[in-house]
């Protein structure tokens, strides 16, 4: 079980974090959860594709790898790309709410918890937590502002596909990555963004989607499709390492 703790300067100030990224830290995946809040620097590495969970209910991920367990941007000297996904760059640090109480009254805010069993947790190396006289030290705002994609994204999420959804944007992909003349990946279950569909919006669902930011996400995701060329690159030039 997680022991996570209220993060506070007091209890923690000798805290330090190893960063980096390695499978020993949960990165050799080949797919991560990503939020609308960070598609514009997703789009720039990873294709941007969509899966629902046990509920029926949609959520976007990065395509990262083909085989199980394969993150082609993972590499001896780290995570090799220009944007790593905000669910991979926090650490272990997890985002909750707290209720505030102040002169308008009663009111909930979100606060940082860390998981103090984290193998990056300890008080010898890495990177500290805090200040010297209590300050945030400027890797603890960094893991603020990531938190804050997290807990923004999460609360878009669901509007935004409830409103791609209602302009028939999502479609199942049929997704084939052909490698050679004999090898290719099949992507099963994922959804991505009918071209025709969002070409073709116009009127109240047109304005709604931009005004809502949507319609910027939408073309982003189907932008991101580009990079699948990237991952074949990745992976034609890890086969021939192996040969």
């Amino acid at each position: 079980m997680t022991k996570a703790a209220l993060l506070n300067n007091v209890d923690h100030r000798r805290l330090k974090v190893v960063t980096g990224h390695s499978a020993d830290f949960g990165d050799s995946i080949n797919q991560t959860i990503v939020f609308p809040t960070e598609f514009a620097e997703v789009q720039r590495e990873y294709p941007i594709l969509f899966r629902k969970n046990g509920e029926g209910a949609f959520y976007s991920i990065a395509l990262l790898g083909l085989d199980k367990g394969e993150n082609l941007f993972l590499t001896k000297q780290g995570w090799q790309a220009r944007y790593i996904p905000a669910i991979h760059q926090r650490g272990p640090f997890i985002i909750g709410m707290q209720n505030q109480h102040a002169n308008a009254g009663e009111h909930v805010e979100p606060v940082i918890f860390v998981d103090l069993d984290d193998p990056r947790v300890n008080q010898a190396e890495g990177q500290p937590l805090f200040l010297p006289h209590g300050g945030n030290s400027a890797y603890l705002q960094h893991i603020s502002r990531v938190l804050n994609i997290i807990n923004r994204g999460t609360a878009v999420a669901k509007p935004m596909f409830d409103a791609f959804q209602q302009a028939d944007l999502l479609e199942p992909a049929s997704l084939e990555i052909q490698l050679d003349d004999y090898t290719t990946y099949k992507v099963p279950d994922v959804y991505s963004i009918n071209e025709p569909a969002l070409a073709a919006l116009k009127g109240d669902m047109l304005d709604r989607l931009h005004s809502a930011g949507y319609l910027r996400a939408a073309y982003l995701a189907l932008a991101s499709l580009t990079n699948i060329s990237r991952l074949i690159e990745l992976k034609n030039v890890k086969r021939a390492a192996t040969v």
